[in-house]
């Protein structure tokens, strides 16, 4: 029998903050644009160019501190980080090193064992740096500024998970919270929140933490898992030859899933922090504190409660609905213009969750209006549309957000309920299936499902199933 290890798994979380414009300067913070567009002397670590505190930085800062159990520095300030890299126009970040705004707080995860508490150490602000673009036919490589100075929030936890499993509800958790506070999107594809992984093994049971190694680069819940599993056991197997494991930033390729050094861990003495001289130190009284409190929204917890005894939803359901913020305000939205919450939770968790998961998408990019879903759900109501009609009026607004009510008037796709032209369709398909005629009236159900359907086929399934089934019995009974 060989021997068992433990993982032992801590993180450091980055997340950009929803502010229009930079921590430090009035540029946009908006994602996309031609390189270099969202810039200025600031933000470009121009000589003698002075940074001023955007104020919500500290007001998100402080939400999430408050939302995530943390103690709050009321004195803060600001700390330069030394290093040179070409991405970092200063020579130096703007960070949190000695009085950071949050510490000593946790989050309560769901695990196959329980629940369980993952400890937060601190959070703190911080401008995030430029991005290299690597010119591979150039042979070069360039820098875009755009992201340069854009707020970002670390959350660093204490080493308390133990699984890839724990570290994936641990981040959902802290997105759940983050996106329900409106304080970042946190989409990973767009590098809105990032996850560098600080881990180590040892055996099971031993008291002292193994050699940690730090891995960045990892972009998707996938991916932290995949490296996770990777690192594990590259660390165990170095143990396992009786070699150590060095101390190290690695950079993880998912392509490959493999990792790769990039550079030895350094310690904090060797980024030279000192306070930053351009920037006051914070003070955040307690009023500012109260007022942060009072603005929380309604958070995930309250809001899987209140669905079931407001809107009488099955538990599962509330779970979905709740599991983003974008659905959960798509859903309230729509209920309360059309007034029937069962009916749109159907259509979000059948319809919609199919098309996100054929289109590999997830519930944040919903993008049509609860209004058209509402008008929808009122047109199947008012029997304008039946419900197979409706699923393809649904997959239209889906798509580009279409108003159903013009596109149904448009392509004709109204319920066809005029007895007359029914009878007429019935009669011609009874005259082409002589044979399920002779079946049904031998007491063959089965052939009068055959009918009908072959009648919806014919009014290319605009008819009412009621109405059709109902003509049908009476024209074979004949």
């Amino acid at each position: 029998m060989g021997k068992q290890y433990e993982t032992v798994i801590g993180l450091e979380v980055h997340v950009e903050l929803a502010t229009r414009t930079k921590i430090f300067c009035g540029c946009s913070t908006e994602f996309g644009g031609a390189p270099n567009t969202h810039t200025c002397p600031v933000c470009t670590g121009m000589p003698g160019s002075l940074p001023v505190l955007n104020k919500q930085v500290v007001e998100y800062a402080l939400a999430v501190g408050l939302a995530t159990n943390c103690g709050i520095n009321q004195y803060c300030k600001f700390d330069r980080k030394n290093y040179f890299y070409p991405d970092n126009p200063q020579n130096y970040q703007i960070s949190q090193l000695y009085l950071p705004i949050c510490h000593d707080g946790w989050v309560e995860i769901e695990t196959a064992a329980g629940k369980k508490k993952i400890r937060i150490h601190e959070i703190h602000m911080e401008e995030d740096a430029g991005k290299l673009v690597h010119d591979e036919w150039e042979d070069c490589s360039l820098v875009d500024y755009n992201r340069s100075g854009v707020p970002l929030i670390e959350i660093v936890s204490e080493p308390d998970m133990r699984s890839a499993d724990e570290v994936i509800a641990y981040l959902e958790k802290l997105r759940l919270i983050i996106q329900y506070l409106g304080a970042s999107d946190c989409k990973l594809q767009e590098g809105s929140m990032r996850a560098d992984v600080n881990l180590s093994v040892r055996e099971q049971g031993a008291p002292e933490f193994g050699t940690r190694t730090e891995m960045k680069n990892l972009n998707s819940f996938k991916a932290i898992a995949r490296a996770i599993e990777g690192e594990r056991e590259r660390q165990i197997e170095l143990l396992e030859d009786g070699k150590k494991v060095i101390q190290e930033t690695r950079r993880w390729d998912d392509n490959k899933e493999s990792s790769h050094a990039m550079r030895s861990k350094e310690d904090a003495q060797d980024y030279r922090y000192f306070p930053d001289p351009d920037l006051v130190p914070v003070w955040i009284s307690d009023e500012w504190i109260d007022q942060v409190k009072a603005q929380q929204p309604e958070m995930r917890t309250e809001k899987l409660a209140r669905y079931q005894s407001e809107f009488s939803l099955p538990q599962y359901d509330a779970e979905i609905l709740t599991s983003s913020k974008h659905l959960a305000d798509v859903f309230e939205e729509t209920a309360a213009l059309c007034g029937k919450p069962k009916e749109v939770s159907n259509w979000l968790m059948t319809d919609a969750m199919r098309l996100l998961k054929e289109r590999e998408q997830d519930a944040g990019d919903i993008s049509f209006s609860p209004a058209n879903l509402a008008k929808l759900i009122r047109l199947v109501e008012q029997n304008v549309i039946n419900r197979t009609v409706a699923r393809t009026v649904f997959e239209e607004i889906f798509a580009n957000d279409t108003d159903p009510e013009v596109y149904v008037e448009e392509k004709g796709l109204k319920v066809v309920n005029d007895e007359g032209a029914l009878k007429t369709a019935i009669g011609e398909i009874l005259a082409a299936n002589p044979q399920s005629v002779a079946d049904y009236k031998a007491g063959k159900e089965k052939a009068m499902g055959f009918i009908v359907g072959q009648t919806m086929r014919a009014m290319k399934g605009k008819a009412d199933p009621a109405v059709v089934n109902k003509l049908v019995r009476e024209l074979l009974l004949r």
